[in-house]
C-alpha cells in the first residue's frame, strides 16, 4: 500500500487574496473597526457585486473584500477615495515597472 504525501491546504489562491485578508485582520487589531462593522461592509459588498452580475468564483471574494475594506476606512474618516485611487496607482506603476523576481517597493 503506497502512501502519497499530501500537499497543505492554501487558504488563499493569490497572495494579494492573503495580503488583503492581513491588512484586515491588522486594522481591526488597531481599532479602526469593529468585526461587526467588517463583517456588514463585506455583505454590503458582496450583496452589490452579486447584484451587478460581478461574482463568478474567481477573484470576485476579494475584490468585493478591498472594496468593503476602501468603503470602512472612508467611512471612518481613516482615509479618503482619492488617496485610496493614488496609492492604488503608485502601487500599479511599481509592480509594471520592477524586473521580474525582484521585489515590488514603493518609492527610491
Amino acid at each position: 500500500m503506497s502512501q502519497t504525501a499530501s500537499r497543505p491546504e492554501q487558504p488563499f489562491e493569490q497572495p494579494w487574496h492573503a495580503a488583503a485578508f492581513a491588512l484586515t485582520v491588522h486594522l481591526h487589531e488597531r481599532g479602526l473597526f469593529s468585526w461587526t462593522e467588517w463583517a456588514d461592509s463585506l455583505a454590503k459588498a458582496l450583496a452589490d457585486n452579486s447584484k451587478a452580475g460581478n461574482l463568478d468564483g474567481g477573484d470576485d471574494y476579494y475584490t468585493a473584500w478591498l472594496a468593503a475594506l476602501q468603503r470602512l476606512l472612508a467611512e471612518g474618516g481613516v482615509t479618503g477615495d482619492d488617496e485610496i485611487s493614488a496609492m492604488m496607482a503608485a502601487w500599479t506603476k511599481a509592480y509594471l515597472t520592477t524586473p521580474h523576481g525582484h521585489p515590488v517597493t514603493l518609492g527610491g
